[in-house]
């Protein structure tokens, strides 16, 4: 691998870096950083630019604020031989599993229990795939990153991945660690969700993750089965947020944002 990366003119990269995690000097390299803020519009043109780089953009936030070691990017929390590749894992399988662990965990909870009806313990299965408008998935994602650095400063880091969900495996990113150790795992359910719902990966943080949404539920009834989904994935999104999983669905009605937490 050659850093710089090699992107396709007009993009030029700020000043920046590149990281090798945990594996001290002469590891091989995880990931690109800039040493300050993304420019407005260079996420956008990035994005543009990797079916030719194979660079995978990504908005970087620290776990707080005014964080001299930009924790996990440059404090060396990355971990990549963590996790496996993320195509040879089944998505379905993974959130079946999820969701039944979650719920075996509250069996003996009435309140955890009322937290995942209508469905409880019985896995209701995959939500069915979203149709995308041509190009939909793509704009939606450059988009949310414009918003997201019209408001706050995010670093721009850069991966040799083929998607948003597979740079989370490469470079090593650890932070549902408290619900999953293999990343790739999560990777694998989030590229399966680019493939039904065309939702991208755009914006990472120490435990953090933001989401584009190009064709959003437009019901309470087609939310609740991909609040299951993410309530698998996440289980923080019902147990320390919403409360339940339909106050959690009724989040996910027209939203074309989805943001997970670990704690």
């Amino acid at each position: 691998m050659t850093w710089p990366f090699d992107v396709a003119p007009p993009v030029v990269l700020p000043p920046g870096r590149p990281v090798t995690g945990d594996e001290g000097e002469g590891a091989h390299p995880l990931l690109w950083i800039s040493d300050g803020p993304a420019p407005a519009g260079l996420w956008a043109a990035l994005h543009r630019a990797h079916p030719h780089s194979g660079l995978w953009p990504l908005l970087l936030s620290p776990l707080s604020g005014g964080d001299p070691d930009y924790r996990p990017w440059l404090s060396g929390e990355l971990f990549p031989a963590q996790a496996c590749d993320p195509a040879s894992y089944d998505p379905a399988a993974l959130l079946r599993a999820w969701w039944e662990s979650d719920a075996e965990d509250g069996d003996d909870d009435e309140e955890s229990a009322e937290a995942l009806a209508p469905y409880g313990p019985h896995w209701p299965g995959p939500a069915p795939a979203r149709t995308l408008p041509d190009g939909a998935a793509a704009a939606e994602a450059r988009g949310l990153a414009e918003a997201l650095v019209s408001f706050k400063d995010f670093r721009l880091g850069l991966v040799r991945a083929r998607s948003g969900a597979e740079a989370l495996a490469v470079c090593g990113w650890s932070g549902p660690v408290n619900h999953e150790g293999d990343t790739a795992r999560i990777a694998a359910v989030l590229a399966d969700w680019e493939r039904r719902f065309g939702a991208q990966v755009v914006e990472v943080g120490f435990d953090t993750l933001q989401l584009s949404v190009p064709v959003p539920p437009a019901t309470l009834a087609e939310a609740l089965p991909l609040a299951a989904e993410h309530t698998a994935l996440c289980p923080d999104q019902v147990h320390q947020g919403a409360g339940t999983l339909t106050a959690y669905a009724e989040q996910l009605v027209d939203s074309h944002q989805w943001t997970f937490w670990w704690d």
